[in-house]
């Protein structure tokens, strides 16, 4: 006779409702938002189907609506126009520049909103590579100086977070000083700590045109900063690096081919825990729901569900505005 059945506690909604581990909520999200040049524009990224690059005015109104369905951060992202970018990345910390003028612009519509600008110069720079480049080499120590300038503007704008997803080795620190130097103290950083060289970032890089040029005197991909996708050791020696730095938040990047990373991670340190569902991982649902070979709405949840049970506290993901309709529901 059997006497223990774990199926008793499958029986019907309300008794797994009750013994349920994982609770996915609206509090959860961060979705990534594309800010363009212009007024009332909104042109959508073919790659990325339901996401647009908006304007400020536009992107002012879709933060409202986002707050309203219980998504109370946004991650950042600018389309550079081509004429401001140069291989120092000073456009980055302009203090009438895009990013500058979105972050006050949504910070002054919706005040709850936590507002964090990615950080990092592959938007502005002609090389689309994410630090200063000179003897066909990504130079570490004076992109570092620019991401703080960088980082210092944001928080002049009015970031709550700064999130640099550069890959420099030290720039935690570096970026950390210069807050505390400019008085924002309160300012946090989420850092890319484990950010790996991925396939997955195809749909965004054409989002923004920061994909790597290719030109022959400089590197052809991200991979002498990025890190390789083979390890995982390394992922823990980033991590404690940028936490003994000063980070504030601690990211993996890409999302669901590295949810053993985001455990492995998450019994090692007690920050809290950041992932990314990037682009390559929002396109595929979407080609595969598109073509009736999934089911969206059920996938959505289930995917963005993992990332919480495997240790996350915070998802950035295209998904967020999607995945609050369907949970306010």
């Amino acid at each position: 006779m059997i006497h223990s059945r774990n199926r008793r506690l499958r029986v019907n909604e309300s008794i797994r409702s009750l013994v349920r581990e994982t609770i996915l909520t609206t509090d959860d999200f961060v979705m990534p938002i594309f800010v363009m040049e212009g007024e009332n524009m909104q042109e959508a990224i073919p790659s990325m189907p339901g996401i647009f690059r908006r304007s400020i005015d536009l992107t002012v109104k879709e933060c409202k609506e986002l707050f309203s369905l219980g998504v109370k951060a946004v991650n950042l992202y600018m389309k550079v126009s081509e004429h401001l970018k140069d291989n120092t990345g000073k456009e980055a910390w302009n203090k009438d520049g895009l990013m500058q003028n979105t972050i006050k612009a949504i910070k002054d519509a919706v005040p709850g909103m936590v507002v964090m600008p990615d950080v990092a110069l592959d938007p502005y720079s002609i090389y689309g590579h994410d630090g200063i480049i000179e003897n066909g080499k990504i130079l570490n120590d004076a992109t570092n100086d620019a991401l703080a300038r960088m980082s210092v503007s944001h928080a002049e704008a009015g970031a709550d977070l700064v999130a640099p997803s550069d890959m420099m080795d030290g720039r935690v620190l570096v970026i950390r000083e210069a807050l505390e130097e400019s008085g924002f103290t309160d300012v946090g950083i989420v850092s890319y700590a484990a950010k790996y060289a991925s396939s997955f970032y195809g749909p965004f890089r054409s989002a923004l045109d920061s994909a790597p040029k290719d030109d022959i005197e400089i590197p052809k991909d991200k991979k002498t900063y990025q890190m390789d996708f083979h390890n995982t050791r390394e992922a823990l020696n980033e991590v404690f690096k940028d936490v003994d730095e000063g980070a504030d938040v601690i990211m993996i990047k890409p999302g669901l081919p590295y949810l053993d990373i985001v455990s492995k991670v998450r019994e090692a340190i007690d920050l809290p825990i950041a992932v990314y569902n990037v682009s390559g991982e929002y396109a595929m649902v979407k080609a595969a729901a598109q073509n009736g070979w999934l089911d969206n709405d059920k996938t959505i949840i289930e995917n963005l569900t993992c990332f919480k049970r495997a240790g996350a506290d915070m998802i950035f993901t295209y998904f967020a505005k999607e995945a609050a309709i369907l949970l306010n529901k």
